[in-house]
C-alpha cells in the first residue's frame, strides 16, 4: 500500500490558524474568569466551583461531538457548529442581571460546545501528519506552537487592556475570541480517514482495557489534575502575593514562550528517549514546578523559572500524549480517543481540581493547593514509570 503524502504547508495553516485562535480564546478565559468573577462580587469556594463548569462539559461533550465526527466523516462541520454555538452561548454574559443560575448556564453551553474543538482539530490534525504509521512530531510541533502564540499575544494584551480600563470588558473579550475562532473553523478542510484504516479498527473498549494504555491514561490524569491548580488558582494566587495584572500576564506568557521553544524544536528533542520516558521527565518537571511555586511563589524570579518549566511539564507531556493515542487508537478511533484524551485527562480530573481546590484555598489558603499539586505530579510520575516498564519490559527487567 502506497504511503500518504506529507501534508503541504497550505494543508496546515488552517490548522495553525485555528490553534492560534482558540488558545487566545483560552488565554482570555482561563487566565482573567477567575478575577473578572472575583470582581464582581464571588468568593474564591464559589469560584472554584464555577470554574469546574469546564471541566464538567468535558465529561461527555467532546466524547459525544468526537463520535459524531468518526460516525460521519465531517469533522470540519461539527467544528464550525460547533464553534457557533459556543459564540451564542458568550453572548449570555453580557446579562449579568440574570444571576448566578444564569451565568451557570451560559458557561455551562458554551463549554459543552468549545470542549469539543481540541479533539476534533487534533485528530484531523494527526492523520495528515502521520505517514506509515509514524507520527511527525516536527509537523505538529509547527502548528501547535500557533496556538502558543496565540495564547501569549492574548494573555499580554488583555493583561494590559484589563488593568488600564477593568475587568468589565471580559464578556466582550470572550465574544470577540469565540468570533474569531469561529471565522478560523470555517478554514478547515474537509479530511476523511481512509476505509482500509476504518476496516483495521479494533472496538475502542478492547483498547482502553490494554494495562499500558489503562496506566498511560492514569498519567494523564493525574498529570493535568496537578496543573489544574495552575490553570484555576494561579491567578488568583499571585493577585494575593500582590502582583499586578500585567505581571500576572507577564508570568502567563514566560510559560507560553517556553512552550513555544519547545514546539518548535521537539523534533531535535523527542527522539532522543522513548515516548513513555518523555512521561516520566514531563512528570517531573510537573513535581519541580509546582514545588517551586508553593515554596517561593514570593520570590519573582524562582516563579518565573518555575512557569519555564511549562514547556516540559505540558507542552512535552501533550505532544507525547497526541502522538501515543494516535498510536493507540488508529483510523476511525482517532477522534474518539483524542476526545477521551480530554475527558478522562481534563473532565474528571478537571471537575476535582477545581472544586476541591476552592473548597481547600478557602479553608488553608491558596498556597496549600499548590503542595497538594506537588503530591499528585508524584503519582503522575509513579504512574508514568509503570507505563515505562510495561512498554519495556526487557529493559525493566534488566535493571533489577
Amino acid at each position: 500500500m502506497p504511503k500518504p503524502p506529507i501534508a503541504t504547508t497550505r494543508e496546515l495553516i488552517p490548522f495553525a490558524a485555528l490553534s492560534a485562535a482558540y488558545f487566545s480564546h483560552i488565554g482570555v478565559v482561563n487566565t482573567f474568569l477567575s478575577l473578572w468573577l472575583k470582581e464582581i462580587g464571588y468568593g474564591v469556594a464559589l469560584i472554584g466551583l464555577i470554574a469546574s463548569i469546564q471541566s464538567f462539559s468535558r465529561l461527555a461533550a467532546p466524547y459525544a461531538w468526537a463520535w459524531l465526527g468518526d460516525r460521519t466523516g465531517q469533522r470540519a462541520l461539527m467544528l464550525r457548529i460547533a464553534t457557533v454555538l459556543a459564540l451564542l452561548g458568550s453572548l449570555g454574559f453580557f446579562w449579568q442581571g440574570g444571576g448566578f443560575w444564569w451565568l451557570i448556564a451560559c458557561l455551562l453551553f458554551m463549554y459543552l460546545n468549545s470542549s469539543a474543538l481540541m479533539p476534533m482539530s487534533e485528530s484531523a490534525l494527526a492523520q495528515i501528519v502521520t505517514r506509515g504509521g509514524v507520527f511527525d512530531v516536527r509537523r505538529h510541533g509547527r502548528v501547535r506552537l500557533w496556538g502558543s502564540l496565540g495564547f501569549m499575544v492574548t494573555v499580554l494584551g488583555a493583561g494590559a487592556f484589563f488593568e488600564n480600563f477593568g475587568l468589565k470588558y471580559f464578556p466582550i473579550a470572550v465574544t470577540l475570541g469565540l468570533l474569531l475562532l469561529t471565522l478560523s473553523a470555517y478554514s478547515i478542510p474537509d479530511i476523511r480517514e481512509n476505509a482500509a484504516h476504518e476496516k483495521s479498527s479494533q472496538p475502542i473498549w478492547h483498547t482502553l482495557r490494554q494495562p499500558a494504555v489503562a496506566w498511560f491514561f492514569g498519567t494523564i490524569a493525574l498529570n493535568v489534575l496537578s496543573h489544574m491548580g495552575l490553570y484555576v488558582f494561579f491567578s488568583l494566587y499571585c493577585d494575593e502575593l500582590g502582583y499586578s495584572k500585567t505581571m500576572i500576564g507577564t508570568l502567563w506568557a514566560a510559560a507560553v514562550i517556553t512552550e513555544i521553544a519547545w514546539f518548535y524544536t521537539q523534533g531535535r528533542w523527542l527522539p532522543r528517549f522513548s515516548l513513555t520516558a518523555w512521561l516520566i521527565i514531563a512528570a517531573l518537571a510537573s513535581v519541580l514546578r509546582f514545588g517551586l511555586t508553593a515554596g517561593m511563589g514570593d520570590v519573582l524570579w524562582v516563579l518565573f523559572a518555575a512557569q519555564t518549566l511549562h514547556a516540559i511539564s505540558f507542552a512535552a507531556n501533550h505532544t507525547v500524549c497526541t502522538a501515543l493515542i494516535s498510536h493507540h487508537f488508529p483510523g476511525n478511533m482517532r477522534g474518539r480517543g483524542q476526545a477521551l484524551y480530554t475527558v478522562l485527562g481534563y473532565g474528571i480530573p478537571g471537575v476535582l481540581g477545581s472544586w476541591a481546590g476552592g473548597l481547600i484555598s478557602e479553608a488553608y489558603g491558596l498556597r496549600s493547593v499548590f503542595w497538594i499539586t506537588t503530591g499528585v505530579a508524584v503519582l503522575a510520575t509513579l504512574c508514568a514509570i509503570k507505563v515505562w516498564r510495561l512498554q519495556h519490559p526487557k529493559q525493566a527487567t534488566s535493571n533489577h
